[in-house]
């Protein structure tokens, strides 16, 4: 004699229920997903604040380093170093202040973009490629090769755009002064004065 077991249709709704729960907790609408998405890329949101501050600093370095040909020579390591530490703590306060109004500004605006251009099996395969340690991994790689590269076009480029770097400072040097007769080079004592105009008798 053959004995079967049977379970109760209570206990089989119970772990069916069980069984279906974890998808259903899975399953997300096509604006969580794009949420998602933008929420696993915070770093390189940040990065972009990072950035950012980065060439605003880069801006006042340049402008300084110009206004710095006025200091006199015996003075201008000492003021250098002093330009260079209230640089240093605008770009820090920039820095802090611009990735979090990146943060803040992110998931607002990026995540309706994701949504409205891309399909919800597009968003899922990107969510699961995000959540790969490939995909960690190449993002915490962004930086430094953004960084490398920088460096090597610097190097490549730098005997060519020197040059025109200088012409166009010297161009707008000349232009400033024309437009400035304070700023123009006084006449030396060995110049030739005019002769005097005849007096009148």
């Amino acid at each position: 004699m053959t004995t079967s077991l049977k379970f109760p249709a209570l206990c089989v709704f119970a772990l069916a229920a069980s069984l279906l729960a974890p998808a259903a907790a899975t399953a997300q609408t096509k604006k969580e997903l794009a949420e998602k998405v933008v929420q696993m890329q915070r770093e390189s949101i940040e990065g972009v604040g990072r950035a950012l501050a980065g060439q605003v600093a880069q801006q006042v370095l340049q402008t300084a380093g110009q206004t710095m040909r006025s200091v006199p020579a015996d003075r201008r390591d000492a003021v250098g170093k002093e330009v260079q530490a209230d640089i240093k703590k605008f770009y820090d306060d920039l820095e802090t202040q611009l990735r979090a109004s990146a943060l803040k500004l992110g998931p607002a605006t990026l995540a309706p973009m994701l949504e409205d251009k891309l399909s919800e099996d597009e968003l899922k395969q990107l969510v699961a490629w995000l959540d790969t340690s490939a995909a960690k991994k190449y993002q915490q790689l962004g930086a430094e090769m953004q960084s490398t590269l920088a460096g090597k076009l610097v190097e490549d480029t730098r005997t060519a755009v020197e040059p025109k770097l200088r012409a166009l400072e010297q161009k707008l040097q000349r232009r400033f002064a024309a437009e400035n007769p304070t700023n123009r080079p006084e006449p030396s004592a060995s110049a030739p004065k005019p002769a005097a105009a005849p007096k009148k008798k």
